[in-house]
């Protein structure tokens, strides 16, 4: 009796031991989270879990069973079974019993064959596969489910889950002269025993799902975080749009009049920024992109306000492939034509400049306009249109991994400075 609660207790130990290392590797959460396979993805599924479950029906073999608790064949074979159907079962089961045959118990590729497919008649039967992962060991809260729920499909699943566990452990147990199964030992076995026995095969099928559902709700909540980033700038991406195209079709209409030929070329320009815009929307962009970008902005307002307004570029050759968040220069700098030079008389200067230092790159965009008051400065980052929503953007996407800061005095000018990281290609994958 005490050898053999030690080694279900061990056996559960090896249980929660694999399925907790085995779910490591990318590709097993990959092929965890999928639901509808392919007939060469079910097999590639029944290849993975014979490689693991009949390693410890060869160890037990090769040891002449001295490590009894390492063989989860029927286990393992289930679990290949309810969580990809009925081919990967079938293989499963032949597979992993391919040890045993050898070792002369000849019912135990029919066995595990059988149960393979029984796995896969379960998972059929499931209303949602999702109710695979959520199955409960416990009969008291599946009988509650059942006559409290208004779920009794659910509910009914769960009690066949529960009884086709307990069905494969009888099955084994009444084969046991041509199968491998452990056994209570003694010519009377006390009842606790074969208690002890049917449950630590239902934890045994129970702990790997539940280990393995963690990684997948893990994987899930990851796959939602990245979703809502995407959203959050999209989101900022289109206050960015608007604000932008009314401000030019603004600066297009005052010279419809006044200067047709030059319209019609500030409308050739206009075309390109739309033709940028309409595209699908990109989270990064290389830097020669977004400078070509202000260029066809700029031409635009510089033929609003003539010889008054002047841009001057500083950048490092080294930092124009470096990739940078889409539509970043732009707010900036139409703050500073905006709210820095239409109000000075004589007009300005807009500079900017780029270098890359140590694997991250700064960012300047300064003008000589008529500044910011210093109370409004303070204030800035929250409730300014053009810089809050840059801020949020570089927010979303580095956390606390950039610096955006921003000096001015009245009269003198404004000085917007960015450092971010370099992107690595993960990062260009997002996009």
């Amino acid at each position: 009796m005490e050898s053999l609660l030690v080694t279900l207790l061990v056996k559960l130990g090896v249980v929660a031991s694999l399925a907790s290392i085995l779910v490591r590797p990318y590709a097993v959460q990959r092929m965890l989270m999928r639901e509808n396979r392919t007939l060469n993805q079910r097999l590639k599924m029944a290849l993975w879990f014979s490689a693991v479950f009949a390693a410890g029906v060869a160890t037990r073999v090769l040891t002449s069973s001295s490590y009894l608790a390492v063989d989860l064949g029927l286990e393992g074979t289930l679990l290949a079974g309810i969580l990809g159907g009925y081919v990967t079962g079938l293989v499963s089961g032949i597979l992993i019993s391919i040890p045993a045959m050898f070792h002369h118990e000849p019912l135990t590729m029919p066995l595990l064959a059988a149960i393979g497919v029984l796995g896969g008649l379960v998972r059929d039967c499931a209303p949602d596969t999702e109710d695979i992962w959520h199955f409960s060991p416990f009969l008291d809260l599946n009988l509650y489910r059942f006559f409290k729920q208004r779920n009794y499909r659910r509910s009914a699943f769960q009690l066949l889950f529960l009884c086709v566990i307990l069905s494969a452990e009888s099955l084994r147990q009444a084969l046991h002269r041509f199968v491998f199964a452990l056994q209570p030992s003694g010519s009377n076995p006390h009842l606790m025993a074969y208690v002890a026995l049917y449950a630590t095969t239902l934890f045994a099928v129970v702990l790997p799902l539940k280990i393995w559902n963690n990684t997948r709700n893990e994987k899930k909540l990851e796959e939602q975080q990245r979703l809502l980033t995407e959203a959050r700038l999209q989101a900022l991406a289109r206050q960015i749009n608007p604000h932008f195209l009314f401000n030019t079709l603004n600066s297009v209409s005052s010279l419809i009049r006044t200067d047709p030929h030059q319209a019609r070329l500030m409308v050739l320009k206009l075309s390109r920024i739309l033709r940028r815009l309409l595209r699908k929307h990109e989270n990064f962009s290389p830097l020669r992109d977004e400078l070509d970008f202000i260029e066809d902005y700029l031409s635009i307002e510089v033929a609003r306000f003539g010889e008054k307004l002047r841009f001057e570029k500083e950048v490092d050759a080294g930092s124009l492939d470096m990739l940078v968040p889409s539509m970043l220069l732009q707010p900036l700098v139409e703050n500073c034509v905006k709210h820095g030079l239409s109000n000075k008389i004589e007009g300005g200067t807009i500079w900017l400049r780029a270098r890359r230092v140590d694997g991250r790159l700064y960012l300047v965009v300064e003008d000589d306009g008529v500044g910011i008051p210093e109370p409004k400065l303070a204030k800035l980052l929250e409730n300014g249109v053009g810089v809050n929503n840059v801020n949020d953007r570089l927010k979303v996407l580095f956390g606390a991994d950039y610096r955006m800061w921003i000096d001015s005095h009245p009269g003198k000018g404004t000085r917007i400075e960015i450092e971010v990281p370099e992107l690595q290609n993960e990062w260009a994958a997002v996009s």
